[in-house]
């Protein structure tokens, strides 16, 4: 019996192990990001952004990212300007007060890497995609995308008008 379960014992293990997950080093975000926005019309930062962040370049099946913005802290650099975006014409902070973002495949593209998954903005939760870049920097790093945001397509304001549909993001996150 006990030539047996040696074996048996060892053959567990090494089953248990075949299912455990890898996981990449959690980064949090940094002081210092930002989250900007410009469009003929309207431009500005969101000041508010939390959330977690899982990367390992060399595990990109293990990395994801899951962040939220939070829509009231959205700066034009104009009180009425803001005033105007969180209401119910446009972001309508009181009824959907964040702006989410999670991955569910994070890919390498050519020098970068691309998040695939869902955003989710004014009530609307669509399959989206975000192009970056990072850069590494001791334990930490900074993370860099550049892409577009169709807000009518989340129902955002109303189609044309003063503000383009067409919304460019560009972020700039530091992690350590």
């Amino acid at each position: 019996m006990k030539k047996l379960l040696l074996p048996v014992t060892a053959l567990i293990i090494l089953v248990a192990s075949a299912f455990t997950v890898l996981s990449g080093p959690d980064y949090k975000i940094a002081a210092g990001y930002a989250v900007k926005f410009s469009a003929s019309g309207a431009n500005g930062i969101f000041k508010d952004l939390k959330g977690k962040i899982v990367f390992d370049e060399q595990h990109l099946n293990t990395s994801k990212f899951d962040v939220t913005i939070d829509v009231s802290s959205i700066n034009t650099g104009n009180g009425l300007k803001n005033t105007h975006a969180k209401g119910d014409k446009w972001l309508d902070a009181k009824k959907y007060p964040a702006i989410t973002f999670t991955s569910t495949e994070i890919t390498k593209s050519g020098s970068g890497y691309i998040a695939k998954g869902e955003l989710t903005m004014h009530g609307v939760k669509k399959p989206f995609s975000i192009p970056f870049t990072f850069t590494k920097a001791g334990n930490g790093g900074t993370f860099t995308g550049k892409f577009d945001v169709n807000r009518s397509d989340f129902g955002v304001g109303t189609p044309g008008g003063k503000v383009d549909d067409i919304i460019k993001m560009e972020v700039n996150v530091p992690v350590n």
